[in-house]
């Protein structure tokens, strides 16, 4: 059963009109609610002076940037099970098993061509140079080029070399970067994190959209994979490498996320369980979207209301 949630008018609350510094999360498509957090917290009158992102997060947080978030929303809500397999490019060889030339074609096709530093807020994507072993901060040159570096999951797609550096998913670091923001004066931090605890009511649509014997892409991915191992036929109760792979990187960053949240305490954390979708499903877009603004709205209306919110903070 979904909780009840009731409408604040945006002149009652203390949030309107104030400035945040917007830290959006990694996730894979879960990443998707963020566009939904966006909405709410649009609606209720924030001012978003400053973005920074990892992954999923810096490809929403920087579409937004660019002005053409209900562009690539319209795009990505449209989508079916086929329609992101038609946008995979596999490649036996570079670190990976997809390119990604195809999707940031597409996304380049839906916003243009644009460097970060001629968008109207400042704006980070956090990418990880795997030599180096370091996090590097991408906030000038092509958004694209940022964008895919930050995306590049290790093992999945291919990693980014990017201003001779050797780039990849800027979650294995830091999925809620909050220190790139910290540059910027804002009234309040706000992160959204999309690797939340499971939330065991969380009722799943169904999903039977596509074609009878259509292919998911999980299957796709897990076909794939094992074309290149001799053992064809794991045992049922083992997992596959593709979803230990998945597992992994959802616990490393869910461990790492509790640490930046300790150490940075931000002002207001919106959290999106990690059972809402599974990284792969993007199909899902229109449910995920509307799952971050529920639980976004939710997250301000509680925080407007607290006794520790930000009417009481000391300026």
């Amino acid at each position: 059963m979904q909780a009840k949630i009731s409408v604040m008018g945006e002149s009652s609350n203390p949030l309107t009109d104030k400035t945040i510094s917007l830290v959006l999360g990694s996730g894979g498509a879960r990443g998707l609610a963020h566009i939904g957090a966006i909405a709410e917290l649009k609606r209720v009158g924030v001012r978003i002076n400053a973005i920074a992102g990892s992954s999923m997060g810096a490809l929403v947080g920087g579409i937004y940037a660019a002005g053409k978030l209900d562009a690539y929303q319209e795009w990505v809500c449209g989508l079916g099970q086929s329609d992101v397999l038609s946008l995979l490019d596999w490649t036996f060889s570079g670190g990976g098993f997809i390119k990604g030339r195809k999707i940031i074609g597409k996304l380049s096709e839906l916003v243009g061509e644009i460097n970060i530093e001629d968008l109207p807020v400042d704006y980070t994507a956090v990418t990880v140079d795997i030599d180096m072993g370091r996090e590097v901060w991408l906030d000038r040159g092509p958004l694209f080029d940022a964008i895919r570096a930050s995306i590049a999951i290790p093992g999945v797609f291919t990693p980014h070399r990017y201003l001779n550096r050797t780039l990849v998913d800027g979650g294995l670091l830091n999925p809620i970067p909050v220190a790139p923001t910290l540059r910027c004066v804002s009234d309040l931090t706000v992160v959204v994190d999309v690797n939340g605890k499971e939330d065991k009511n969380l009722v799943r649509q169904d999903e039977d959209t596509e074609a009878e014997g259509s292919t998911s892409l999980m299957d796709k991915l897990k076909d794939f994979m094992d074309s290149f191992s001799n053992d064809r036929k794991p045992a049922e109760t083992q997992p596959g490498l593709l979803a230990v792979m998945m597992r992994s990187l959802d616990v490393m960053e869910a461990a790492i996320t509790r640490q930046q949240l300790a150490s940075f305490q931000p002002d207001l954390v919106i959290r999106i369980p990690k059972n809402a979708c599974m990284v792969h499903e993007f199909h899902r877009a229109r449910e995920v979207i509307d799952l971050g603004a529920r639980l976004s709205r939710l997250a301000i209306e509680q925080f407007a209301t607290s006794p520790g919110g930000f009417t009481e903070k000391k300026t």
